[in-house]
């Protein structure tokens, strides 16, 4: 039995991580890969997981691509009206977009002339593709100066009446505050929290705001592309695993461009439902947090907008719990039972 034949080449389009693991992945197994960087903003502090960075490093076979970096290992967390902060273990590390980004570009051994198959991993995605979003909340990120006492190895979470605050330490005496609902000048005066850990703002003015809210791509693929990373999903940063996801994403991505030509159709549709099941887990996640955030108007909306997306996913898979054919395992997509 001959084996199925491989993308002639394909097109991966943007620069953050699953763009460069796909990329990875697919260069690996000798199918010519060219690259298209993205413009799209970068955030300024990621918090990445021991989990997923083992995860990371296995995919680039590079053991030490965390070594040296900022570590966070305790979280105190303030969650609901007149909560008592809770220190819990955590065990991370931090560093920007852009630093991850440039330590996971890979050298392509290859360039694909005319691709076969694209991978969205940003903007711009097909014209019949909306976007649904389920939310309004937006956030911004500043640069802060920690006062002197503050141990740099904890970060620090709060809600409060509208919005939340998220305080994540990048050196012993600086770290990044994500404000979620209103500039962080604006809501430090509300915390109880995060506020006595912070000296000053480093700037007058937070940076541009963004949107902090879940989001997903509609249809998630089509004949020859696929949507992947923050072009097809963008998490709540409430949850704090965007990154994991963004690679889960970009190992089914490349399996399923590599196994199209044996499973056609059914491998896209593997991928749409996958991809739904793994956005329904986390608007549940945020269901958790925002029904305890605090009892005001703008956490009630702002649940009522997780919960429509909830039953949105709900109506996309269907009644019954998705019954799959094929599952990854390793880098490869296959039927169950072989």
């Amino acid at each position: 039995m001959s084996e199925p034949s491989k993308p002639s080449g394909v097109l991966v389009r943007g620069s953050g991580v699953a763009a460069h693991c796909s990329a990875l992945l697919l260069d690996r197994e000798g199918i010519p890969v060219t690259g298209e960087d993205s413009g799209r903003a970068r955030v300024p502090a990621l918090m990445i997981g021991d989990a997923t960075q083992a995860l990371i490093a296995d995919v680039f076979s590079r053991p030490g691509l965390f070594a040296g970096l900022h570590r966070i290992e305790r979280r105190n967390v303030a969650w609901g009206a007149e909560a008592e902060a809770k220190p819990l273990a955590h065990s991370a590390v931090v560093l920007s977009e852009e630093q991850l980004s440039e330590r996971l570009r890979p050298t392509l051994s290859s360039s694909a002339l005319v691709p076969q198959w694209t991978i969205q991993a940003a903007p711009p995605l097909p014209a019949d593709v909306t976007e649904h979003h389920f939310g309004s909340r937006t956030a911004w990120a500043a640069a802060v100066l920690l006062r002197d006492e503050v141990d740099s190895a904890t970060c620090w979470i709060e809600s409060l009446e509208n919005g939340w605050l998220f305080l994540i330490p990048n050196s012993p005496s600086e770290a990044w505050l994500l404000s979620v609902g209103h500039p962080p000048a604006q809501v430090l005066a509300e915390s109880r929290l995060i506020a006595p850990q912070v000296d000053r703002l480093a700037s007058a003015v937070a940076g541009p705001p963004f949107p902090a809210y879940p989001r997903i791509a509609d249809p998630l693929c089509g004949p020859a592309w696929l949507a992947c990373g923050t072009a097809a999903m963008a998490f709540d940063p409430i949850c704090g695993d965007g990154t994991g996801n963004a690679v889960r994403e970009a190992l089914l991505a490349a399996a399923v461009v590599r196994a199209y030509a044996e499973f056609g159709e059914n491998a896209l549709e593997h991928y749409r439902k996958r991809l739904l099941l793994g956005f329904l887990r986390h608007l549940e996640q945020c269901r958790q947090f925002y029904a305890g955030g605090h009892p005001t108007v703008w956490w009630r909306d702002e649940l009522r907008q997780v919960m429509e997306g909830i039953v949105w996913c709900q109506r996309q898979l269907g009644d019954a719990p998705p019954e799959f054919q094929l599952q990854l395992r390793g880098f490869e997509l296959l039927r169950i039972g072989e």
